[in-house]
């Protein structure tokens, strides 16, 4: 079928103003500062294959992956009317438990045309430490309540089979049915939009304009390919376990139009928490290649036709069960970008920045009572065009900070110092942005998780450019004494305690 170009642009701007409108639902209504404040979501519609026909402009991580939970869906149930579905098991179309993604089939006449889906980080889904995320996490389990692919809702009321286990795994249960309602009522809304805009007797038609938009986006990819010199590019770096480094290593062919990121040579999975699985691994691919190439491309389940991703099972970019894998979502991610983006910096030095902080920095407080979750910013690795930005959430996330208004109004802790981290960034003809100085005053006991890294090894710089300073995590206590933290921990701390946290900067550029 042939769609002209204007309606062709008219479609991709509906169905991605549909995945905004999602998350704006989503943000507004539900109960945690985390999804509400920091904007920890992310929505999408698909065909009813499971191609992303469009994403709402969220987090790299989320988007990249969710495809994978709606095969996932698909591969269990024959879609049907009024139900939605629900999975976090990273190894059944997840990422780590944190993140439910619930998905809805879109019925038009009779007939099954799509999805719609949207996915939210919870504060905590149970496990051995408040926020779900415990550090000395081996095992999946360890880490919290898994839900694989299931029905979570009919008509708009709960599976109880879905709402109490879930319920039952969490310190928070008030805040957590408080959030599923919202993802619940954000594909409601998704679906009345998706249903308004396919033309009621011409459902053939709608379906064939979701076709030409996804193959519009494979031209778009394989133009873009087309452009760069063909070739192998490698690059490694590294995670920080302990005093040991595991390596991520990829090697990138260009061959016309078309890509293969080949992460064979990585080092193996390991008995700690920042394995990735491999829907992981493909969304950080898919992110570089779009930062990489041309941003206008749609950003669609066709622009991904041309590339593909080859993984050794077991690897630290390919986990296998039962594996901990939550700072595999939140930390492995960034350093994957990393050496995809790194790699690609050969046949497209106009385009790639130098290495941004690289970590999400995720911060994790609680007790019997509360959960807290969240990443604080660092630095933008400097580009061909500019100075990188400071104080700024990069790579493989897209959050926002917990205004510390909110912060102290909903947890027993407050902000004591939120401030750049001057000198942080590197040097170069244009300089890498600076770290944050984030410090954090218990009023209760409670336990901390840190998951973070470029504790040791800086951020590179490219061209010339300077790498950008390592992070540094410290723990105040109420006498005055001072402890250098590890990168990834578990601890206690007790009234009048702080928390300090300095994020890397960003490697500099020329």
């Amino acid at each position: 079928m042939t769609v002209d170009p204007v309606a062709l642009e008219l479609a991709r701007s509906r169905f991605a103003a549909i995945a905004d409108e999602m998350g704006l639902v989503l943000r507004r209504t539900s109960y945690s500062p985390n999804i509400k404040e920091r904007a920890d979501c992310s929505s999408a519609v698909f065909d009813a294959t499971g191609e992303m026909l469009a994403q709402a402009e969220h987090i790299p991580v989320h988007l990249g992956s969710m495809p994978a939970s709606v095969v996932a869906v698909l591969e269990r149930f024959d879609p049907t009317p009024g139900h939605q579905y629900a999975v976090n098991d990273p190894f059944a179309g997840g990422t780590h438990l944190n993140d439910l993604t619930i998905v809805a089939p879109v019925f038009k006449e009779g007939r099954h045309l799509g999805w719609v889906a949207n996915r939210a980080h919870h504060a905590d889904v149970g496990g051995e430490a408040p926020g779900s995320m415990p550090a000395h996490a081996t095992r999946l389990d360890q880490e919290g309540h898994v839900v694989a692919p299931m029905i979570c809702a009919v008509d708009g009321e709960w599976v109880p089979d879905f709402i109490e286990p879930f319920l039952e795994a969490t310190r928070s249960p008030a805040e957590r049915r408080g959030d599923l309602s919202a993802q619940i009522g954000a594909n409601a809304m998704g679906l009345r939009r998706m249903s308004d805009l396919i033309s009621s007797g011409d459902v053939d038609r709608s379906a064939k304009v979701m076709g030409a938009l996804l193959d519009y986006g494979e031209r778009r990819m394989s133009a873009a390919l087309s452009d760069l010199e063909d070739g192998t590019y490698r690059f490694e770096d590294v995670m920080e376990w302990g005093e040991e480094d595991v390596a991520i290593r990829v090697a990138v062919t260009i061959d016309g139009d078309g890509l293969v990121a080949d992460f064979g040579a990585t080092d193996d999975q390991v008995t700690a928490n920042f394995n990735a699985v491999e829907a992981v691994t493909r969304s950080c691919l898919y992110y570089a290649i779009r930062v990489a190439t041309d941003p206008t491309i749609p950003a669609n389940g066709g622009c991904y036709r041309r590339l593909v991703l080859r993984t050794r099972p077991g690897s630290l970019v390919s986990a296998s069960p039962p594996a901990a894998v939550a700072a595999g979502n939140v930390e492995t991610s960034q350093r994957i970008a990393d050496v995809v983006l790194g790699a690609l910096a050969v046949p497209c030095p106009e385009r790639v920045p130098a290495a941004s902080q690289g970590t999400m920095n995720n911060v994790l407080v609680g007790n019997a009572e509360f959960a807290y979750y969240e990443t604080v910013a660092g630095g933008q690795g400097g580009t061909p065009f500019g100075p990188g930005e400071s104080g700024m959430h990069t790579g493989m996330t897209n959050t926002k900070n917990t205004p510390r208004e909110s912060l102290e109004h909903h947890y027993p802790f407050r902000v004591a110092t939120t401030t750049l981290r001057r000198g942080s960034g590197g040097d170069g003809r244009h300089p890498g942005g600076e770290g944050i100085v984030r410090e954090l005053v218990f009023e209760e006991p409670a336990t901390v998780s840190l998951l973070g890294d470029r504790r040791r090894n800086r951020p590179y710089g490219l061209v010339g450019g300077e790498p950008g300073s390592p992070g540094e995590d410290w723990l105040i206590g109420a006498d005055g004494s001072t402890e250098r933290l590890p990168s990834k921990t578990t601890f206690e701390v007790a009234r009048g305690d702080r928390l300090r946290v300095l994020t890397p900067g960003g490697g500099g550029w020329g």
